[in-house]
């Protein structure tokens, strides 16, 4: 039986891989898509119900379609998310195979290219595009043992508050997912626990701009890599309501128990560092750095746009910061289910190639991995601070295609050379 072959194997059918996809196909580059599931999968079935895109519907989208009957100001429900990249996929002609999982991937040895093992068979790729993104296996600290009498799920598991055992539940993260997650079961009428950590909470809009609109034209989207201990911070941003600013403080407030980062169980307890005050500073900070170079924008340009004085107004720390709770007895508490909102690790075992350092990474510049024919798309800053949101992934995927066409060409070049040679 004669083994399937093809130019370029996209990995993943997600906001990456389509985008790959599209840029492919302009160049006229004969590729494939596979997906183990369907497309835009982790949307439908690795997110909770009520969610909705972090940025609003005229960016957080593909250049070339809009969503359709949508207020371009609005915040898209994740099933319509997935509905756009379905639909998208339809719209380019992606060669999506869905139902499909790569196993493996390895060298041909002796000439160029890739042997790539799937669940249906056997394939010969000369380029392979690992386009699952850095988010694919959820961590869930080992902190609480399994057996310690509570119901723990990572955030990628939360669906509804019913899901969840009846009693108060500890969200840990304070991220866009912790937060989010806390709130809603808040207002299904849990007592909520959410466990800070360091965390920037920008505002959602300001002076009548998104803040997805201030990244832009601040420059913010293009800054080419992470400041030195800022990798991976924690961004706390909802487009929940219509979309509003996080603020810890309104949240204890309304009734939610503020603790600090969570560092070890023991005899049923949870103890929590003493750095709430601070991480709460360290978000103020953050969050007014951003106003600050808004209000120094409209200035040095003379736009019209708004005062917003009362947006400086952070308001007193609650109780719960001041004089923060160090340690939790989970039975006292009257605790029954821990959330994880703890993020997400790359897993790329399938990908038998020498391109990953010491600690499992990618090793590539833009991308583009040490080892020719094997590229990355989706990682985080992978070219700058947009790379892994909706529309930056679409532009490294523009940028990838065109390596792999110029790549493409030199075989070209050699296999013509090769031939005149043999006629002459």
């Amino acid at each position: 039986m004669a083994v399937e072959r093809v130019n370029t194997l996209v990995v993943g059918a997600g906001q990456a891989g389509l985008a790959m996809s599209e840029h492919l196909g302009r160049h006229g580059l004969p590729h494939l898509v596979l997906e183990r599931h369907r497309i835009a999968e982790r949307w439908r079935s690795e997110r909770w119900d009520s969610l909705v895109t972090n940025g609003p519907a005229w960016h957080d989208r593909f250049p070339d379609m809009e969503f359709p009957n949508t207020d371009p100001d609005a915040f898209v429900p994740k099933e319509r998310v997935a509905d756009y990249f379905v639909a998208y996929a339809e719209m380019i002609g992606a060669p999506v195979r869905c139902g499909v999982e790569v196993k493996r991937v390895e060298r041909l040895p002796g000439r160029f290219g890739f042997r790539v093992e799937t669940s249906v068979g056997e394939i010969e790729a000369d380029n392979v595009v690992a386009a699952t993104g850095a988010f694919q296996r959820p961590i869930i600290p080992a902190i609480v043992p399994e057996d310690a009498g509570v119901v723990q799920i990572h955030s990628s598991a939360y669906r509804n508050p019913g899901q969840l055992p009846a009693g108060a539940v500890l969200v840990v993260g304070a991220g866009s997912s912790g937060v989010q997650i806390a709130d809603e079961l808040l207002g299904a009428g849990r007592r909520v626990f959410l466990s800070v950590g360091p965390h920037d909470r920008p505002p959602r809009a300001y002076r009548g701009r998104d803040y997805c609109w201030w990244l832009g034209v601040l420059g913010k989207w293009d800054a080419p890599a992470p400041r030195p201990g800022t990798e991976h911070v924690t961004i706390a941003v909802s487009g929940v309501r219509g979309g509003e600013t996080i603020d810890f403080r309104r949240l204890a407030a309304r009734g939610i128990m503020l603790v600090g980062r969570t560092e070890s169980f023991r005899n049923g307890v949870v103890t929590f560092a003493r750095d709430l005050a601070e991480n709460i500073a360290r978000g103020d900070a953050n969050y007014l750095s951003v106003l600050d170079e808004a209000d120094a924008y409209v200035a040095r340009y003379g736009l019209d746009l708004p005062e917003e004085p009362e947006a400086r107004q952070l308001g007193p720390n609650p109780a719960c910061i001041t004089d923060p709770i160090l340690e939790l007895n989970l039975r006292e508490a009257g605790i029954s289910a821990i959330i994880w909102a703890t993020g997400f690790t790359a897993d790329y075992s399938w990908l038998k190639i020498d391109v990953f350092d010491e600690k499992g990474r990618p090793k590539h510049q833009r991308g583009v991995s040490p080892e020719p024919g094997i590229y990355f798309l989706g990682l985080p800053w992978q070219s700058r601070r947009g790379s892994s949101f909706i529309w930056g992934v679409w532009h490294d995927a523009k940028y990838l295609a065109d390596q792999i066409l110029i790549q493409h060409k030199y075989q070209q070049y050699h296999a013509n050379a090769k031939r005149q040679v043999t006629a002459v």
